[in-house]
């Protein structure tokens, strides 16, 4: 039936926006999948191809963007933010840092199939310096997982200080094995153990001592760590506001997050930043675009 609908909406001369967002934005990734078949084998069309050549703008980039399962739609973005002109460093940080070994696996194997390219290798010719071989160390999605060891963790941040100290490429390279390679659980008591020794905050020192993607990137794993969706409600704060609503960041995280974590990063953005994301949104995005956003970060309207 949503099939039907949607080639109603799209099939015509005009196109019915309104409902494409009513049954798309309201059904979950497996169901819209199952969508995308049945609207194949009704129409012998493509979904995507569909609302590809209908729709323009910021608009079919969210509703392309919901068409893809969650491993294609990061193996996606990672394609054009490396293709295009120029290298989207921010959002190869949004994703590296911020996705599971399981995640990451998948990732590269969409990736492989969506554009028979190597992802590690397409990072290798992409991106350079200590940025790049962090980007590569967590490509390989190898973190230890569940595991701690807390005789260990006063060492790594002692590892850790005196790389923040020192700042040679053998003491980046270090710091980064240690961000990269480490579980969660671990590197909570690594930070800690760093605030005792230092009296400093890990990412106060990170900041103080390295700059340029490297140091954003290495500051994006310790918020990760701590608290993924404030990580992720940080920065779409930044990307509404100190970036003059940058689109693609926004759309990224609203559409990748959508089934993990969304719920808690509106309630860790509207804690942090006392207005809620709803209410951003609406102030910032406009017509069927800020409608579709808004039917994506559904539930916040009583926040407005």
């Amino acid at each position: 039936m949503d099939a039907q609908m949607l080639g109603g909406a799209l099939q015509g001369f005009g196109c019915d926006k309104d409902m494409l967002i009513d049954i798309l934005t309201q059904r979950c990734n497996t169901q819209r999948l199952m969508i995308a078949e049945a609207y194949q084998s009704m129409y012998g069309q493509d979904l995507i191809g569909d609302l590809k050549e209908k729709l323009s703008d910021h608009f079919k980039d969210v509703m392309v963007g919901l068409m893809y399962p969650p491993p294609s739609y990061d193996a996606h973005e990672l394609w054009h933010a490396m293709k295009g002109a120029g290298t989207e460093e921010n959002c190869l940080i949004d994703i590296f840092a911020s996705r599971t070994n399981a995640e990451i696996f998948q990732m590269r194997e969409a990736y492989c199939l969506q554009y028979s390219s190597n992802l590690q290798e397409d990072i290798y010719s992409e991106t350079s310096g200590h940025f790049r071989d962090t980007l590569m160390n967590l490509a390989q999605g190898i973190r230890e997982e569940g595991y701690t060891d807390p005789a260990m963790a006063a060492q790594d941040a002692m590892v850790l200080w005196e790389a923040c100290q020192r700042k040679t490429g053998e003491h980046k390279t270090t710091l980064q094995m240690i961000l990269c390679n480490k579980s969660y659980e671990q590197l909570w008591l690594v930070f800690q153990e760093f605030q005792n020794i230092s009296g400093q905050d890990i990412v106060d020192a990170i900041n103080e001592c390295y700059d340029g993607y490297f140091q954003e990137l290495l500051v994006a794993i310790v918020l990760c760590v701590r608290d993924k969706p404030a990580y992720f409600a940080y920065r779409l704060y930044s990307s509404i506001h100190d970036f003059g609503f940058h689109n693609k960041t926004v759309i990224r995280i609203l559409i990748a997050r959508s089934e993990i974590d969304l719920m808690t990063i509106r309630k860790r953005y509207k804690e942090r930043y006392g207005k809620s994301l709803f209410h951003d949104i609406k102030n910032f995005a406009s017509g069927h675009y800020e409608k579709a956003l808004l039917a994506i970060c559904a539930g916040d309207a009583e926040d407005y």
